[in-house]
């Protein structure tokens, strides 16, 4: 797998295995949520539901940052033929410097076939862990925000491609509610 990621015009190629950027630690506000089948509720102040086998606890803490401040982010998606290409941007310096740490570390973690088995995480990003190798990543910072165009020869894989771009713009436009819905139609699906 290569990607490569250009901010103010400077190409930097970061080779499968490389150290992803580093985020701050973040720690969020917000009000919990509360509610659950069994009675014993669903935590949004912790979300617990983001850690992972294989997260650290700052791809968690991202992951967190993200989803409480998912109303700052815009996201455009284009499906090409043979993939995805996506701009996603935020006003907020802070989140912006999230987003791309979390992309590219994410990215990352697929070229080395490690999947941080997240435990809300979507079913559709197995099939990316399982076969990294069709995958081609450009990644760039520019005035449109964070560029990421991913493309594969695999009809598969770019029909998995489009599938999760579309997750995680659903996760953009609606934060963890998007999550609670996918689960939910996951588990009728099964």
């Amino acid at each position: 797998m290569r990607f490569t990621i250009k901010v103010g015009g400077i190409a930097l190629a970061l080779l499968v295995g490389a150290t992803g950027l580093s985020a701050q630690m973040m720690h969020g506000g917000g009000m919990g949520h509360m509610h659950g089948a069994d009675g014993t509720g669903h935590d949004e102040v912790n979300m617990p539901g983001l850690q992972g086998l294989d997260a650290t606890p700052e791809e968690s803490a991202e992951l967190a940052f993200m989803f409480r401040n998912f109303p700052k982010i815009q996201r455009t998606v284009e499906n090409l033929p043979n993939g995805i290409r996506t701009v996603t941007r935020s006003d907020d310096p802070e989140l912006m410097d999230v987003l791309v740490s979390h992309a590219v570390g994410m990215i990352d973690r697929v070229g080395q076939k490690r999947d941080p088995k997240v435990f809300i995480q979507s079913p559709t990003l197995d099939i990316f862990f399982a076969r990294s190798e069709g995958i081609v990543s450009d990644v760039e910072v520019t005035d449109e925000g964070l560029v990421v165009v991913q493309t594969s020869e695999d009809p598969e894989l770019v029909e998995a491609l489009h599938t999760h771009a579309a997750e995680v713009s659903a996760m953009a436009e609606r934060g963890m509610q998007a999550v609670h819905e996918m689960m939910m139609q996951r588990a009728r699906s099964n």
